[in-house]
């Protein structure tokens, strides 16, 4: 954590001096017109609102993932423990994803209208209660009722967090704050992994190990969702814990990046963007892949290696390291290369070719790790596509297309590992679900590369006084 707080602090914002002092030259005016004290002043407010916000944001969304993806590890000891077969589990993932779906947009709209704070804290304390709640479950329709209601729970967290950044940051560190805020990902399982392994290993007071798992990842989301209440602000302007000079600056910056076009934008208008609508899909393919791969890989891994919980769940970490890593560096080039699209399909291809691999050539446990390590670089995407519909809608169109993209996209959270489980329960192979998993990517990444480019933003202009 201290070396990712320390990338936050330097590299992964890139605001050094030297970083900022090109910016007059992009806006045509000349080195000598910017005052040192204002860009060193902006440097200082650009530093002050990561270290505060992104660390903590992060903490709440590896404590989201934790608690969506413990079934991953739950479901090998629920197979033992409960006869499900793959088709049940196929379907207790993925139904967790309908009413979750339904409710994105009105979440994100909570966020810009009524409060990003309160709506965080609310999702996280009652997800919280029902990841505990899971840990009572019997039978396969109790699953799905409790996979149903946590979906609900979570819906407004992550539109209303990538709405909540694009409040506090510029377009030149959104990217990279986005990735920051999502490596949360990659490391939630390269945290989750190893531990939930450990416990699936262990039974206390005559409870099995799957049911403690979800218990204990369930009592910190309601702890955290209390926290945030207090330590989240809504906006710079009412930001005490910033300067009035700095609340001044960031509030001006953000106002000046905002698109031109800031007319109210439908839900009917977001369904005939032809961007919306690209960028829907492209998440859709995604996430269908995506979700797939982090919902079955224990289980995969599992079968195949023979080998105890506790180790499966070791070598489990080692993908998303590969993706924690890719992910933090793509943010922070495609931030400084001001490109989204490429930086967007890239990890789609390397995914694809990771999906090929396990298609086409022998399989040992060992290369079975080395080919899903690349297929998780796909986590790589998410930082670069999001940052596109914030740049290139206004304000009111991106939180109706925010909330719609990952509505759609979310569809895919249960068309994904419901398919690829009925494919095996069907085949008795996982070459079929393999090989669609991989047009999927492919897919993905050609739809990224013909989406809008994004205008280049403005840059605030310190006149020397």
């Amino acid at each position: 954590m201290f070396r990712l707080v320390q990338f936050w602090n330097s590299d992964i914002l890139g605001l050094s001096h030297t970083h900022f002092a090109k910016a007059p030259e992009m806006a045509g005016l000349p080195l000598r017109a910017i005052a040192p004290g204002a860009a060193r002043s902006a440097d200082h407010t650009r530093h002050h609102i990561a270290l505060r916000l992104l660390p903590f944001v992060f903490v709440l969304y590896i404590t989201n993932y934790l608690d969506r993806t413990s079934v991953a590890y739950a479901a090998i000891g629920m197979a033992r423990d409960l006869g499900f077969d793959d088709r049940v589990f196929g379907m207790g993932i993925g139904i967790f994803f309908l009413s979750y779906v339904a409710l994105q947009i009105p979440g994100a709209l909570l966020v810009e209208r009524w409060s990003a704070r309160g709506m965080i804290s609310a999702t996280m304390i009652v997800w919280g209660s029902l990841t505990a709640l899971t840990a009572l479950v019997h039978t396969p329709a109790q699953l799905y009722l409790a996979r149903f209601l946590l979906g609900a729970a979570e819906a407004g967290f992550f539109p209303g967090v990538i709405v909540y950044l694009s409040h506090w940051f510029i377009q030149e560190d959104r990217a990279k704050a986005t990735s920051n805020f999502m490596a949360a990902i990659p490391l939630s399982l390269i945290i989750g992994s190893p531990v939930a392994g450990w416990i699936l290993g262990h039974n206390w007071s005559a409870v099995q190990g799957w049911r403690w798992l979800f218990f204990l990842e369930g009592v910190p989301a309601i702890l955290l969702g209390i926290a945030a209440f207090f330590f989240l602000t809504d906006w710079p302007s009412e930001a005490a814990w910033l300067t009035p000079e700095q609340r001044q600056w960031i509030s001006r910056r953000l106002a000046e990046e905002k698109p031109s076009n800031r007319q109210s934008f439908t839900l009917g208008q977001a369904m005939r963007s032809r961007p919306v609508l690209l960028l829907a899909a492209a998440a859709f393919l995604d996430y269908f892949a995506g979700y797939a791969v982090i919902f079955w890989f224990p289980t995969v891994l599992k079968r195949q290696s023979g080998f105890s919980d506790a180790h499966v769940g070791v070598l489990g970490a080692v993908p998303y390291a590969v993706a924690l890593i890719a992910m933090l560096v793509n943010g922070w080039h495609s931030d400084r290369s001001r490109e989204r699209r490429w930086h967007a399909a890239v990890p789609l291809f390397i995914a694809a070719a990771g999906f090929m691999c396990l298609i086409s050539l022998p399989s040992s446990t060992l290369m079975t790790v080395l080919f899903f390590s690349m297929i998780c670089v796909i986590l790589a995407f998410l930082p670069a596509f999001w940052a596109i519909p914030t740049e290139i809608l206004s304000e009111s169109t991106a939180a109706v297309a925010v909330g719609m993209i990952n509505a759609l996209a979310s569809v895919a959270g249960f068309a994904g590992p419901y398919v690829f489980g009925y494919l095996h329960t069907r085949t008795g192979s996982l070459i079929a679900g393999f090989g669609i998993l991989m047009f999927c990517t492919l897919a993905a990444a050609i739809l990224m590369l013909l989406t809008p480019v994004a205008a280049r933003p403005r840059v605030s202009e310190f006149i020397a006084s």
